[in-house]
């Protein structure tokens, strides 16, 4: 019987396939995949894949997302119940009385949504580069769905513009506390503290750095710092022990984890690969016009 790693690498010879993961699956599919990244580095490497077969090891509305983004492509997911609460956490009704309140409003959707809420709104962004894109929008009134974490954050540094917030939240990071800060620091005193943009605004003002995963990594890899309290998904841990090996990083807190990205296991990629099980598939309606939020992401983001 051989090991199973061994025959997910054989698998994907086979079937000319590709795995992509998100930093917050377990370590094992993250060593395993081709690609490991955050939200928006995944979504341009699904648009740039020649692979005839696409398993994103992550959450629902990146499995959607690759999917529009590649229409004569297979997307599979290892766990098509694998979702993101957040993704949901926004209204049409209210996005229409937003629309009718403001003559110039623009909508700009967090990627992480589902496509229901994509195809409502006039560009997506990342944690990485919704600051720049909300600055160089045209439009004075902006409203930022779904998480209204990321777009208090967004708002802090967008002054000049009127960004409305949703009452949206990623339930991993919303639980992120100021009390959590102070009993980290004081566990590790001198560490810098390297949080994401879904936490709580007072978390985040207090952090030493605020950034997307990718951001974070990047981070902690140039700082002169040899440890860290990271106030982000534990799944990051592991690219940056991978990358860092000689400095030290602790969570800000015990169990940031999101169950949904945990339930992506070895052994769901391998029968994803083997049986290609699991295709997601966007009815053309939908992807149409969801799709053309998330190409004016990538369009706007060079």
């Amino acid at each position: 019987m051989i090991p199973l790693e061994e025959e997910i690498r054989q698998l994907k010879k086979e079937k000319n396939a590709v795995i992509l993961a998100h930093y917050y699956v377990p370590d094992c599919v993250q060593a395993i995949a081709d690609e490991v990244g955050d939200s928006f580095y995944l979504a341009k490497k699904a648009k740039d894949s020649k692979a005839s077969l696409i398993v994103f090891a992550g959450v629902s509305f990146m499995g959607e997302s690759a999917c529009m983004l590649n229409p004569d492509k297979k997307v599979c997911m290892p766990d098509l119940t694998a979702d993101c609460a957040m993704a949901h956490m926004a209204s049409e009704e209210k996005i229409k009385h937003m629309r009718d309140m403001y003559d110039d409003l623009a909508v700009v959707c967090y990627i992480n949504s589902t496509a229901a809420l994509k195809m409502l709104s006039d560009v997506c962004v990342t944690s990485s580069n919704a600051v720049g894109i909300v600055r160089a929008l045209p439009n004075q009134h902006i409203y930022f769905i779904p998480d209204g974490n990321l777009g208090a954050f967004v708002k802090a540094q967008v002054p000049e513009k009127d960004i409305i917030l949703n009452d949206g939240f990623c339930p991993v990071h919303q639980q992120m506390t100021i009390q959590d800060v102070t009993a980290a620091k004081a566990e590790h005193p001198g560490a810098q503290l390297l949080v994401h943009p879904e936490c709580p605004a007072e978390v985040a003002d207090a952090a030493d750095f605020v950034g997307s995963t990718a951001e974070i990594i990047e981070f902690a890899g140039k700082s002169e710092a040899e440890s860290f309290i990271i106030g982000t998904e534990d799944g990051v841990l592991h690219e940056l022990n991978k990358r860092n090996p000689n400095k030290h990083f602790y969570p800000l807190k015990k169990m940031q984890q999101c169950a949904d990205m945990k339930k992506v296991t070895l052994e769901k990629v391998r029968d994803c690969l083997k049986y290609e099980s699991g295709q997601i598939t966007v009815p053309s309606d939908v992807c149409r016009l969801a799709v053309k939020p998330l190409e004016k992401m990538l369009e706007m983001a060079k």
